[in-house]
């Protein structure tokens, strides 16, 4: 899955990696229907510096940050929450890490363009702004 042309630097809080292995290893031990989606996740984490919440820039998406997001190919604006998979509810925009633009959206930063391949094809989006990231409110333990 490729999400840019120019690869990229994504920062992850150890405390989200944490939470995320743990993620991926409960879901390596069982099946599920979800498990292309933990592949890519743990591709995403290999390859993360991982940084202290008190130190990752206040730009980044990490776990339970509100981002606005920009559809590059229809304009449209966008907005969701980046949770784990038992809080999802896309009604309220919250996106599952697990989905795949939830996958894509983890420790990138506001600016950042992602081509993402989704059940319906290819999804180019841009991070316009992280709304809120927990980290930058002092909040470490969401």
């Amino acid at each position: 899955m490729k999400r840019s042309s120019v690869p990229r630097q994504i920062y992850i809080t150890n405390f989200d990696l944490q939470r995320l292995e743990g993620l991926v290893d409960a879901a390596a031990a069982g099946s599920t229907r979800d498990s292309r989606n933990i592949e890519q996740l743990e591709q995403e984490l290999l390859k993360a510096e991982v940084v202290d919440p008190a130190g990752i820039p206040p730009d980044v998406v990490t776990m339970n940050s509100k981002v606005c997001l920009k559809d590059l190919d229809t304009g449209e604006e966008l907005e969701y929450t980046l949770v784990f998979p038992g809080d999802a509810n896309l009604e309220a925009g919250k996106i599952s890490i697990l989905a795949p633009v939830g996958t894509a959206l983890i420790g990138y930063r506001s600016g950042d363009r992602i081509s993402w391949t989704v059940p319906g094809g290819i999804r180019k989006l841009k991070i316009i702004k992280v709304l809120y990231q927990p980290e930058a409110a002092g909040d470490y333990h969401l």
